[in-house]
């Protein structure tokens, strides 16, 4: 056993108010490191590569995991991609388990060296592999399960800590679980690399796009839960393991720009940074993490430039590198955002990643043009071919760590066996009942058990319009033990339609028993800082300053409360996914017990640590 990731000494008043004994907190058992290096077949198959080989390893474009004809131009271009340009990857984005195997598998047919795959599976497999809804009718067509997002996670294992007296190993457990059914799933799909785990430290409530996909707001808790993730993930290796990727490196958390669409600035300084931000990092790299992702924001104590992290060899060999000692896979974020792309444009932000470190290119604006620009480089004596020839090898060890050299295929038959498997649902839904967090309960709302049967709930769900299944797993539970209760949707961003009648609701709230107003709503990258609609806001507020006492379910971002701080009683559910929506129901029902505790603060009305139990 390593040493304590979670320093006692600087949680210790975290682990009080817990009622935890600090020096129990120790990290999970430790995951052989997946670190390049050489291998007959690495050597033999880099000195058979031109320079331009070398250099498409390190561009991986994106495909979707939808169905595509052997003819479509679609399937042409990723066909020319993989064949004739000779990528070293692609990350795959959203689709059907099998067709996402079964296109990875055509894919890795074509191509001469095997491909390496990554995908953003943040929330598990789920997060990319599912079949979607089928239209009119909102049919859920399945898919891997969703877990909860990691600030559920968080919430989730103070909540064991507290119910435990300090059990590290029983609070970090989800987090591994997670980390390797994540593995087991994302390998039957054909996919190697897990772009997870997310270790931004979300310490500002503001922030636009990580939000719940932090851990939580203390650096320890991020680091701690983290590493366990990294090694349930990584656990068996190429057998059965994923390569992790820690992001967004060296830290996206205390922002309040979104990097897709413009370039964020972090100005803590270098000693903040060490405290606060890197502490996840690090962590990782000692956890033995496989690949760290770069942050497209500018970091101005590492690199004064003020160019973003991406690009800059100050973070990405001076830090990573050289301070951190990490020798795995630098990766980048996505090429077309325009955290880099607005200011330097597609081939000088290329050079640029390459000349500060970076191994692979995720998502540029074309595949072909990325290579390219590459070997341009070293034309220009902007970097060396052997700089080019240190990235290939890396990709190539990997690929070898991973047994791809040996077997590049999945069986499609085996998909339906491992991917969704009960198992594994289970772990979710666990994770879920866990994650419910009561912050507030002034009337002793919860549980609803005091209410006969016959009672007049009104539950009002307030959500985008795409939101197809908001409300519908939440109220489809409620009305098990309420049979009369009233559905209330309230589509908040469609302008095509009239603005909801809000004064019908406050009416229909009088003459209720109980009023549940369930805000499905996470960060916002169409309007920065906005966590929920002006008028949806308002409509609570009225609810409270009438005496209706309504209770409000954050099926998202939990900093809600800052917006209607009057509000008697406040449930944080943390997404409104099918899952998290049952559990939030059976939280108010009391059919499962509430034992969540606040991974961040909410400012000025509760503290890091705070949560009723019930």
């Amino acid at each position: 056993m390593s040493s304590p990731i979670w320093k006692a000494a600087t949680v210790a008043p975290l682990l009080a108010a817990l009622g935890c004994a600090p020096q129990r907190l120790a990290p999970s058992d430790a995951a052989p490191p997946y670190t390049p290096h050489s291998a007959p077949w690495v050597d033999r198959t880099l000195a058979h590569m031109t320079l331009r080989q070398k250099a498409a390893q390190m561009v991986w474009p994106r495909t979707f995991g939808d169905y595509a004809a052997a003819d479509a131009a679609a399937w042409r271009q990723l066909e020319r991609e993989a064949r004739e340009d000779s990528v070293g990857g692609f990350i795959i984005s959203v689709g059907s388990p099998i067709e996402i195997a079964a296109k990875l598998d055509a894919l890795q047919r074509v191509s001469a060296v095997p491909l390496l795959v990554g995908a953003d599976l943040e929330a598990g497999a789920g997060f990319r592999a599912r079949g979607g809804y089928y239209l009119p009718n909102a049919i859920d067509l399945g898919g891997a399960p969703l877990f909860p997002p990691n600030m559920a996670i968080g919430a989730a294992a103070l909540g064991t800590l507290a119910a435990t007296g300090g059990d590290s190993a029983a609070a970090a457990r989800l987090a591994w679980d997670e980390g390797r059914a994540t593995a087991q799933e994302g390998r039957a799909l054909g996919i190697h690399v897990n772009f997870a785990p997310v270790l931004d430290v979300n310490n500002n409530p503001a922030n636009p796009v990580i939000n719940t996909r932090s851990y939580g707001a203390d650096p320890h808790l991020v680091a701690w839960l983290g590493a366990a993730y990294v090694r349930g993930l990584q656990a068996e290796g190429a057998s059965g393991g994923m390569v992790a990727t820690a992001k967004h490196f060296p830290g996206h958390g205390d922002t309040d720009v979104n990097s897709h669409f413009a370039l964020p600035v972090v100005g803590a300084s270098r000693a903040r940074l060490d405290s606060v931000e890197l502490v996840p990092f690090r962590a990782a790299v000692n956890a033995g993490i496989g690949a760290v992702m770069t942050f497209h924001g500018a970091v101005t104590a590492l690199d004064s430039t003020g160019v973003p992290a991406t690009l800059s060899a100050p973070v990405l060999t001076g830090l990573l590198r050289n301070q951190l000692h990490f020798h795995g896979l630098v990766v980048s974020d996505a090429m077309d955002m325009r955290g880099v792309l607005d200011k330097y444009g597609a081939v000088e932000a290329v050079q640029r990643a390459v000349a500060a470190g970076a191994d692979v290119l995720l998502q540029p604006d074309t595949a072909r043009q990325a290579i390219d620009a590459i070997v341009a480089g070293v034309a220009a004596g902007r970097y060396t071919a052997a700089r080019v020839d240190s990235s290939a090898r890396r990709i190539l060890a990997i690929k070898h760590a991973l047994g791809l050299d040996r077997r590049r295929l999945v069986a499609l038959d085996s998909v339906r066996a491992v991917v969704g498997d009960s198992a594994h649902e289970a772990l979710a839904r666990d994770a879920g009942e866990r994650a419910m967090t009561l912050v507030r309960d002034s009337f002793a709302l919860v549980p609803m058990r005091r209410l006969n049967a016959g009672a007049r709930v009104l539950s009002v769900t307030i959500a985008r319009r795409y939101d197809l299944p908001a409300g519908g797993a939440f109220d489809a539970e409620l009305a098990h033990v309420f049979p009369a209760l009233r559905r209330e949707l309230v589509v908040v961003d469609d302008a095509a339609q009239a603005a909801p009648d809000y004064a019908r609701l406050l009416r229909a709230a009088d003459s209720a028993d109980v009023t549940l107003v369930g805000v499905y709503a996470t960060q916002s990258w169409d309007a920065p800082n906005a966590r929920a609609p002006r008028a949806a806001v308002e409509f609570v507020r009225q609810l409270a300053a009438r005496g209706v006492r309504p209770a409000v379910i954050a099926f998202g971002n939990p900093y809600l409360l800052q917006d209607v701080p009057a509000v008697p009683a406040y449930l944080v559910a943390w997404g409104g996914s099918p899952l998290l929506q049952r559990a939030a129901a059976r939280a108010l029902l009391g059919a499962a017990p509430i034992t969540g505790r606040l991974p961040i603060e909410i400012p000025g009305l509760a503290a890091l640590g705070s949560g009723l139990t019930r």
